[in-house]
Order: structure tokens, then C-alpha cells, then sequence
């Protein structure tokens, strides 16, 4: 299985808001960044669409590293809340509905496809590759909010 890196990140203007997302895969020594945003989203939403969109770019199933500084993300995989979510007919444990609940499906998905660790990271400080996708998901939100 070929070893895949991928930085990612998710922004928003207000929450909800316009919002944008970025993402760096990296593999060998080829680097590849990608990104989008929303007009109408949440932080939460752009943060795992970052992961969604960095996973649906592999052509195959790989070995993943994805490094987050979304503690949302990374928390619903390394404390395994997605399994509680899917047991529980993804309701939380106060019984609520869990929201996002379409992008964590895919997510969910995307994760059995490929073996994915996820690595939570410490944003805004001296990660750079978390630096740009912060900067490429910013990016797309100046971006959507010109058109």
C-alpha cells in the first residue's frame, strides 16, 4: 500500500457563513493542494470536507496520514464517537441527531476504502503545512464572496 500525507483545513466568516477549506496531499515528493468553499456553511462542515475532498483525490487505496487541527475530526475517529454514532443509527449519546451527519457518512466511507490515521495538530503556530491549508481555505473564502 503507498503511504499518503494530508494537511488539511477548514475556515469560515462567521459561523454559519461563507465559508472555504484546504487540503495538501503529498506523496513521494510530489505535492498536490486543493481547495473549495461554500457560500453558506459552518467551520465544522468545511473541516470535513477538507478531509472528504483531500480522501476522494486517491485512485486507490492507500495508507493515509491526515493531519487536522480540528479536534471535531480527529476526536470522532481516535475516540471513536463515529462508532458509538453508527451503533447508536447515528444519533449522539444524549440522543440527538449527530449533525453533519451526510459528511460523516462519506467520511465513513472514504475511511474504509483507504486505512486512514488521523493526527490532530496544534493550529495556527509553527506546522507550516497546516499554516497553508488554513491560508488555502481562507483563500476560498475571499474567493466565493467576490463572485
Amino acid at each position: 500500500m503507498e503511504k499518503v500525507i494530508i494537511y488539511t483545513d477548514g475556515a469560515c466568516s462567521g459561523n454559519p457563513g461563507p465559508g472555504g477549506w484546504g487540503a495538501i496531499l503529498m506523496y513521494k515528493d510530489n505535492k498536490k493542494e486543493v481547495s473549495g468553499g461554500k457560500k453558506s456553511t459552518t467551520n465544522n462542515e468545511m473541516e470535513l470536507t477538507a478531509v472528504i475532498e483531500g480522501l476522494k483525490l486517491l485512485k486507490y487505496p492507500c495508507e493515509v496520514e491526515v493531519y487536522s487541527d480540528s479536534a471535531y475530526v480527529v476526536n470522532a475517529f481516535l475516540q471513536k464517537w463515529i462508532d458509538n454514532w453508527i451503533k447508536n443509527n447515528w444519533k449522539t449519546s444524549n440522543k440527538e441527531p449527530v449533525k453533519n451527519q451526510e459528511l460523516w457518512k462519506k467520511l465513513y466511507e472514504l475511511t474504509k476504502t483507504h486505512k486512514v490515521k488521523f493526527i490532530k495538530v496544534k493550529g495556527h503556530s509553527d506546522n507550516e503545512f497546516n499554516n497553508r491549508c488554513d491560508e488555502l481555505a481562507r483563500n476560498a473564502i475571499t474567493n466565493i464572496t467576490i463572485i
